[in-house]
């Protein structure tokens, strides 16, 4: 339970706002029609709803969405802070959002909470000025089971006294947290000077003292619970995987008896301002100067354009893309964060341009900056295509974010509240959409006037002489300028924002003789600090706001990845970026760095870890001679031939804006990309390094083997050839759905698997592959941005026994031959495809995932990865795997690798194809034992001269 902390979807989004306010801001997106009657292409909603209103008064809304197995249900009830108007009980409304936690005499707490949980629930709500909502997202099935309890809570809440207390002290809790937010406590004041007669005057929380006085108000909550807890204030919206007239039936039987209610108050009206106010906070604590500018702005509506345009002009006129904000935030950096924020509300409200300053002496500049943009508004319209291009990415940045059942759900609620309509928010947009560059100028003309201002400011220090008086707006003037930078979003609710910026640059460029400048520039880059903080001031930087910057260098990439919640985004930019665009390059973090990539290589891999030893020599020896044959870690006469210089003249070379393809996902708005984009248009111009060619990977003749020897108490294989199948290829589907048959990485139903540790018991696991797959013992699936211009077809025989070696490579081989030979059979092939077509949304089931496999199919230069897979899949016969199979693959023509102690011992039995016998400590079938004689004695022609032995030391060292 909490107090709406909301996704805004206006062109700019209240970044510090929104994580500070205890009020809801309805989600800032236009719309238009009703549910019933949707016209494909001008409703932003474009389900087909039911809409029904039952004799008690209760609204039902229910929306088929189309999406698969999930329901969100959503209620919002009509109830917020602002029908407090009694005196000393400002604050129930937030209140009885916790209390309805509480149960019923029919569902206690723990009974109720047992429900939600068997359901696999979601579950939380949010308290507004306007409204309070609840909503649960569930498995379909659970449908009639959460209708039910919501019914039960909604009608028959129940709670004793001493439940009602401890929730009092909670909600005092609440408020005492927020109450160390600055811009909370100037909200406050903002509202109080604002209005002196509405309910708006305090904020959701309410006022300390009637907040402080709650546990003497029992007899009370139960006359509010009665008064507004009522049928005709309430709507349901049942959404996503429903059936709408059996929806509607389980409503009237759970909720018809729920009686309506009589009680009504008026919310008193404000009368007209009257005049320019000044509040300023004294804060006891040490933070940045807070400077608002607020005007009265009109209630919300679907049929009277003044709201919208308001909201809109603001947006284009202090949002990230505006004039003002490159010249606070970018270019003169005496602001950190510009905002504007316009939330939807019932009655009249406040629309709100806010600043943080960086320092108090340009309080009174940054304040007058703000008024000298507010009076250009009203003197001059904003042009035609910036009004379009605004309302082209309010409307389909709300449709973006329209991809699951949950938030449709919620974005209809947060309209819905109005008038308990389906339609309110298609009705917005349309309103939206009709918005003329006169419009925006007449409501600035109307609204952004003296004597409706209020000028707030918060400071610990002083600031300067001069900001408790309020200049004219006619006298004010403004100013402009702008940025760009092509970008790839992803919307969504999730309020963590992610990035990535990836590099046309990896190992394949490490100059020869210096192996390993690649990834040791990008740990530079990020682990070294920028110019400004070293390394530990940008961690302690970062730690508070739990943002993370890291890198991954693979052969023809480097992508570094950021990861922060929407609330940090400016303060996270600024410690963040400057890694990549001003690196510190100093001498201490270069040694350090070049050390612990030297130990990398040598430690934990060749020393610590046979397994992936094992797999990345595989690469190596298959591309050797190209610029795939040397480990991205690089060797170790590279890692110590890199000077400082190198790093240094590598990144001005690599991390150019034309190497660079960028993506951002999450609950990010345009404003924020634009920030980005502006940032990132510092990186120097050019094209990057020169291409890379298509490595020629080696095809042996026969089996060619390298065993490397090493005090290791286990066998470690990997084998396998080059591949020129890509995610490009018209084969990749055929080859990914084989690979998946043979031994899909830690699936144990796969084929190699089955037979090498399931039936025989021989090791931990064998996978198959034909991408690589880095780290594969850390991993179910592989990271993303792992884009090769060739691949690598291997098995993985996980380290066996010694003495089973041998026979384990003869087991393997003597499968991958069965499927080269002979294909999949029918039956195999369905059920693995069955398995890829829903597993594919597996694999990019992570916000990381998702974004990096979007980049990764604009590197290819393939269509969304998900939709790649699952037509190419749809399109295949079981002939053109098999297809497939023989012409890429074999079980003759391979390189191995072994990592053994005996290796002297090991090439004598590969060499001279000596019988490999095998025992089990527990009996087996007859027919494997026989199996196993055939496969012991199968002959694989391995010539001596094609078996090299490496002492372990040797290898990676130059």
């Amino acid at each position: 339970m909490s107090t709406f902390k909301p996704t805004a979807l206006a062109l700019s989004a209240p970044i510090l706002l929104t994580s500070l306010l205890a009020s809801a801001v309805s989600l800032a997106a236009p719309a238009a029609p009703t549910g019933s009657a949707n016209k494909a292409g001008s409703d932003v909603l474009p389900f087909k709803a039911v809409e029904k209103t039952l004799p008690n008064g209760l609204k039902i809304i229910v929306v088929p969405t189309g999406l698969p197995n999930l329901v969100s249900v959503t209620i919002p009830v009509q109830t917020g802070s602002r029908n407090e108007v009694e005196p000393g009980k400002s604050g129930f409304a937030h209140f009885f959002e916790h209390m309805m936690f509480r149960g019923t005499k029919a569902y206690p707490p723990e009974k109720y909470q047992e429900i939600i949980t068997r359901a696999g629930a979601r579950q939380n709500a949010y308290t507004s000025d306007d409204l309070t909502n609840y909503y649960t997202t569930f498995a379909k099935e659970d449908l009639e089971t959460v209708l039910k309890v919501e019914a039960d809570r909604f009608q028959h809440l129940d709670y004793p006294i001493e439940a009602f207390k401890t929730e009092s002290r909670a909600v005092l809790g609440e408020y005492n947290k927020n109450s160390a937010n600055p811009m909370q406590k100037l909200f406050e004041v903002q509202r109080d000077a604002a209005f002196n007669t509405h309910t708006y005057k305090h904020t959701t929380m309410g006022f300390l003292k009637d907040i402080e006085d709650m546990p003497n108000q029992y007899e009370y909550s139960k006359v509010f619970f009665d008064r507004w807890y009522r049928p005709e204030k309430t709507t349901i919206i049942v959404a996503g995987d429903v059936d709408p007239k059996k929806t509607v039936a389980m409503i009237e039987k759970y909720w018809s008896g729920w009686k309506k209610g009589s009680y009504s108050v008026p919310v008193p009206s404000e009368p007209a301002a009257s005049g320019a106010q000044y509040r300023h906070v004294a804060w006891q604590t040490p933070t940045l100067p807070l400077v608002t500018v607020a005007f009265r702005a009109p209630a919300f509506s679907d049929k009277e354009k003044d709201s919208a345009a308001l909201s809109m002009l603001l947006s284009l006129s202090f949002g990230r893309t505006s004039p003002l904000y490159k010249r606070l935030v970018q270019d003169e950096q005496n602001v950190d964060q510009l905002f504007d924020y316009s939330p939807n509300r019932v009655d009249p409200n406040l629309a709100t341009i806010g600043a943080r300053v960086k320092k108090p002496l340009d309080a009174v500049y940054v304040r007058d900056a703000i008024l000298e943009t507010v009076a250009r508004l009203r003197d001059t319209p904003v042009t035609a295509k910036e009004l379009a291009d605004a309302k082209s990415a309010q409307k389909y940045g709300l449709i973006r974010t329209l991809d699951n059942t949950e938030q449709i759900a919620a974005t209809l609620a947060s309209y819905v509240h109005f008038d308990r309509s389906y339609g309110t928010l298609n009705r917005y947009y349309r309103l939206v959409d009709s918005l003329t560059p006169a419009d925006l100028q007449a409501a600035a003309r109307k609204y952004l006037v003296d004597d409706s201002m209020v000028v707030t400011t918060l400071a610990h220090d002083a600031l300067p002489a001069g900001i408790e008086t309020l200049p004219k707006l006619a006298a004010m003037t403004p100013k402009a300028s702008n940025a760009n930078f092509d970008v790839l979003v992803q919307k969504s609710e999730l309020p963590q924002v992610r990035f990535k910026l990836l590099f046309a640059a990896g190992s394949a460029h490490d100059p020869k003789g210096k192996e390993g400048l690649a990834a040791l520039t990008a740990a530079m880059v990020a682990s070294s600090g920028s110019r400004e903080r070293k390394i530990d001031e940008v961690t302690k930087a970062l730690f508070p706001l739990a943002g993370s910057f890291s890198e991954q260098v693979d052969k023809e990439m480097t992508t570094f990845s950021s990861s922060i919640h929407k609330d940090n985004w400016n303060e996270y930019l600024a410690i963040a970026l400057p890694l990549l665009l001003e690196p510190g390059f100093r001498d201490e973090d270069f040694r350090r760095l070049k050390d612990a990539q030297k130990n990398a290589l040598l430690l934990d891999l060749k020393d610590n870890n046979e397994e992936e030893f094992g797999k990345e020599r595989l690469q190596t020896n298959v591309y050797a001679g190209t610029p795939y044959g040397h480990p991205v870690l690089g060797t170790v006469a590279g890692i110590e031939s890199i000077t400082l210089d190198d790093v240094k003249t590598f990144w001005r070379q690599a991390y150019t804006g034309g190497a660079l393809r960028v993506g951002i996902s999450g609950d990010v708005s345009d404003a924020m990309t634009a920030s980005l984009k502006t940032a990132l248009a510092r990186l120097p111009l050019g094209s990057g390094l020169p291409a890379t060619t298509v490595p020629q990977g080696r095809k042996p003749d026969g089996l060619e083997v390298e065993i490397i020897e090493k005090n290791t108490r286990a066998t470690a294989i990997s084998f396998g050839l080059p591949l020129e199948v890509t995610r490009s290829h018209p084969d990749f589907p055929a080859l990914w759905l084989a690979k998946t048959w043979l031994g899909e990485h830690r699936a144990s139903s796969s084929h190699l698997y089955q037979q090498i540790r399931e039936l025989r018991g021989m090791n931990y696991g064998d996978y198959a592959y034909i991408e690589a797959f880095p780290r594969g013992m850390f991993q179910f699936f592989p990271n993303p941005n792992l884009g090769r211009k060739a691949q690598l077809f291997e098995i993985w025989i996980r380290p066996v026994a010694p003495q089973n070696g041998h026979f384990a490579l003869r087991l393997a081989l003597s499968e991958l031959g069965k499927l080269v030979d002979n294909g999949l059979t029918q039956q195999d092939f369905e059920t693995t495809r069955d398995y890829l077509m829903k597993n594919v949304f597996v694999m990019t089931a992570t916000q990381d995932q998702r974004l990096g496999y979007a980049l990764d199919s604009q590197w290819y230069g393939t269509p969304e990865f998900t939709k790649m897979m699952r037509d190419g899949l749809a399109k295949l016969t079981v002939a053109d795997v098999n297809a497939a199979i023989k012409k890429h693959l074999s079980a003759r023509n391979l390189s191995v690798v072994f990592i053994t102690k005996d290796a002297a011992g090991l090439k004598k039995a590969l060499v001279s194809d000596a019988f490999s016998p095998i025992t089990y400590d527990a009996a087996k079938p007859q027919e494997v034992l026989d199996e196993d004689k055939v496969i012991g004695a199968m002959k694989l022609g391995i010539k001596a001269e094609n078996v090299r032995i490496t002492p372990a030391a040797q290898v990676f060292a130059k």
